[in-house]
């Protein structure tokens, strides 16, 4: 799918609907994120829904920073959202944090309890928890529901003066103890927490519940449209119950879809906060990680990542979406867009005999066939180069067409060679390759004279710079099964680090440059362990893949 197609689904059709009906003169959505971890793949789901979502019917997006525990929150997160979401593409309207309303929530919580809706709590969390119910058993009132209004307004003021100790008492909304949605058994609204914000500092000691706080944030910036996820549905009704009671001015309308979910990834920030502490993962943008800035630092374009979440659509099921569907779109991004260069991961020497010594000759290499505007470059080429390992086999197995004693294969860009010698250690561990050429089979002269099977890539020894190469796998093996931890199915190989050589054009390549390599796959230079003394890939996606994009 291209940047400019828009394909339809339920939501878009509700906003024309509304549009149509004039029941909205403009469109304004938000994306929310708690500022309690780093953003992932499935929340590029969601900004990509919001903001295109407005932008297409010339509406707003804010940016709006759920911050309402600060027992989990840190600026280190806020600033990490704002880079991705800026990276992805998009511009937000409006820059909001759910802090800058505590004043006006404190109100509106002051407002339920003057109707009666709602009642200061003494039971310990664990008790509100059994007094709940569950599914098929309705809860029981707490003892203190029947507290008078001037009672309740006297004790919120006092946990608001920090004069109870955290989880010593909570504000509870004041609904309905037998409804069968469970949301709406008094919800608790507010809590104690004696803890410093980073936005606010000391100034609250209590501080909103996020299902109380969410639909009044929605409600104070006029959000027409609440896009959130499907686990969020059966709260809608108390989103809708807490805009109405607290007598909001905007009716924000909430609408569910389908969160994303890949294969051999965890998306929860809790497993992927965990990664990271544990030191499984070298930090929230490691490679491995699901993380916008993980699949940054990896190589993934936000252009990759825009066709992504756009192909995979928005829907009312939740479904498992094969890794290789991202992998497919970062392949189409850069197979035009990606010079097209040699690197040898694991190097073995060749000496071509015949070559004369001390002599180097520069060869013409393009380096994108599909793409001509990215012109072409030279390539050094003397008497002794690097090969891979496996491009040699002394004993060939069946239907082994590359070099081995006696065969004949060609250089990429180069000549055609023929294995004459192999020199060995004194383990028996082959070194060194001998070899000679055929100076009439120079590529590009267009020699016919006879046809190989093969051709393989090189570098040439003297000239060629040196690289580490980051080789990742996914670092979730398969779905968690009963009684595991997620952590029982981490791949323990999910990355390999090889040492071999780039070719010279690329000495002065900068982080996140990014280059196809003959047969290894896409790469891009590693912006954390690059330096100048020591470039540093990472492979972004092999070359091919079995999954096809239906039509």
């Amino acid at each position: 799918m291209s940047e400019k197609q828009i394909s339809s689904n339920f939501i878009r059709n509700i906003v024309i609907n509304d549009l149509e009906s004039g029941k909205h003169k403009e469109i304004i959505t938000r994306f929310p994120p708690e500022p309690n971890g780093y953003l992932h793949i499935g929340h590029a789901k969601s900004i990509t829904l919001n903001f295109e979502l407005a932008n297409e019917f010339n509406g707003k997006t804010n940016l709006r920073f759920d911050d309402t525990n600060p027992m989990k929150e840190d600026a280190e997160y806020v600033e990490s959202i704002k880079e991705d979401v800026k990276w992805l593409g998009f511009e937000w309207n409006n820059l909001y944090f759910a802090s800058d309303y505590f004043e006006e929530m404190y109100n509106r919580a002051i407002l339920l309890i003057k109707k009666g809706k709602a009642y200061v709590c003494d039971l310990t969390a664990e008790e509100i928890r059994e007094y709940r119910g569950t599914l098929t058993e309705p809860g029981k009132e707490s003892p203190y529901r029947d507290r008078t209004i001037e009672e309740n307004l006297e004790l919120f003021e006092a946990m608001c003066k920090g004069k109870f100790k955290d989880g010593e008492k909570v504000l509870r909304a004041k609904i309905d103890m037998t409804s069968p949605n469970i949301n709406m058994r008094d919800p608790v609204i507010y809590r104690i927490a004696h803890v410093s914000h980073h936005n606010t500092g000391d100034k609250w000691c209590i501080y909103p519940m996020y299902a109380f706080a969410h639909p009044l944030e929605d409600a104070i910036e006029g959000i027409t449209h609440s896009i959130c996820t499907l686990e969020f549905e059966d709260q809608r009704p108390f989103y809708d119950w807490v805009v109405n009671e607290c007598e909001m001015e905007s009716k924000p309308r909430q609408i569910e879809f389908a969160r994303l979910n890949l294969t051999n990834t965890v998306t929860s920030k809790r497993k992927l906060k965990q990664l990271v502490d544990e030191g499984i993962v070298d930090g929230w943008d490691d490679p491995r990680m699901p993380t916008i800035s993980g699949l940054r630092r990896k190589g993934y374009t936000p252009e990759s990542i825009r066709n992504f979440c756009r192909e995979i659509g928005v829907s009312k099921s939740n479904s498992l979406v094969d890794e290789q569907m991202l992998q497919h779109f970062i392949r189409e991004d850069l197979k035009v867009k990606s010079p097209r260069t040699m690197a040898v991961l694991r190097p073995l020497k060749i000496v071509i005999t015949n070559y004369p010594e001390g002599e180097t000759e520069m060869l013409e290499a393009e380096n994108n066939a599909d793409n001509p505007e990215l012109g072409s470059r030279q390539i050094p080429f003397s008497r002794e180069i690097y090969i891979e390992q496996e491009d040699f086999m002394e004993s060939p197995v069946p239907k082994y067409f590359r070099l081995f004693p006696g065969n004949e294969v060609r250089l990429k860009n180069a000549y055609f060679i023929k294995c004459t010698d192999v020199v060995k250690d004194e383990n028996g561990e082959i070194v060194e390759v001998h070899c000679t050429y055929d100076p009439e089979t120079k590529s590009g002269t267009g020699f016919t004279g006879r046809k190989v099977k093969s051709t393989i890539h090189w570098v040439d020894a003297k000239h060629a710079v040196p690289a580490e190469f980051r080789l990742y796998e996914p670092l979730i093996l398969d779905e968690e099964n009963e009684g595991e931890s997620f952590l029982d199915n981490i791949n323990h190989n999910s990355l390999e680090i090889v040492n071999g050589f780039v070719e010279p054009s690329m000495k002065d390549s900068k982080v996140q440059d990014k280059f196809q390599f003959f047969r290894h796959g896409y790469f891009n230079v590693d912006p954390r362990y690059t330096s100048k003394e020591k470039l540093v890939f990472n492979r972004i996606v092999s070359l091919k893949s079995s999954f096809k994009i239906k039509k």
